[in-house]
């Protein structure tokens, strides 16, 4: 059973949506190549950034009314579907019930999931938002920060976890990736511009380099 309140967005464990990073990066050519290879965990590397910890923190003070609104709604919203829940158990363990005889409970209790985490999704939508851009804003450095702490352990090739069978814990530079943050990126806005979106400062930084191209004549 869906547990609404295990949908929200609780202040100590904000959601994150995907970030650009392909699975494998590998660094500059360099005179001789040396073959390392190396894991990291580039999503725990945002969110372990100082810059994201920080923002989370102020997002707490902030966004406290979304917040405790939300959490307050999801509350009612269990309570709220245990009829249905229960309704739906019944039916279950009824004598011959098959798909079709529990079909109008088992519709009725989907349709309370489905309204309820649209609902609680409407009420934090501005502290998603504001992850998003928090995010946003680490994560375009993300790519210096890995090719960085790349050439500080005389690494070749960086990989994801998940791409890996077995390794030592010593391969892993997830830490190193999240001090070089630190570094790129002190402090981040909780606070999106008007209209902003999810990708759209992505899309900035790579219009950018084009834009300040000379055109020549």
């Amino acid at each position: 059973m869906t547990n609404f309140s295990k949908t929200l967005l609780k202040s100590a464990a904000l959601a994150m949506t995907a970030i650009a990073v392909p699975a494998i990066v590998a660094a500059p050519a360099s005179a001789q190549s040396r073959t390392g290879i190396a894991t990291a965990n580039y999503e725990a590397a945002v969110v372990r950034s100082q810059a994201y910890q920080t923002a989370v923190t102020q997002m707490k003070t902030t966004y406290k009314a979304d917040i405790d609104a939300t959490n307050a709604r999801a509350a009612a919203l269990q309570t709220e579907i245990q009829p249905l829940v229960a309704a739906y158990n019944a039916a279950v363990q009824q004598p011959g019930a098959n798909a079709q005889t529990v079909q109008p409970q088992a519709q009725a209790l989907q349709a309370k999931r489905t309204s309820g985490q649209q609902e609680l999704a409407r009420l934090q939508q501005r502290v998603t938002l504001a992850t998003s851009y928090v995010q946003e804003q680490v994560s375009l450095q993300l790519t210096a920060a890995i090719q960085t702490a790349m050439k500080a352990k005389n690494v070749d090739l960086v990989i994801s976890p998940q791409a890996t069978v077995a390794r030592e814990p010593y391969v892993d530079i997830t830490d190193d990736i999240v001090a070089e943050l630190n570094k790129l990126v002190p402090s981040a806005s909780i606070t999106p511009p008007a209209g902003w979106q999810p990708g759209q400062s992505q899309q900035n930084a790579q219009q950018q380099p084009a834009a300040a191209q000379p055109t020549g004549r």
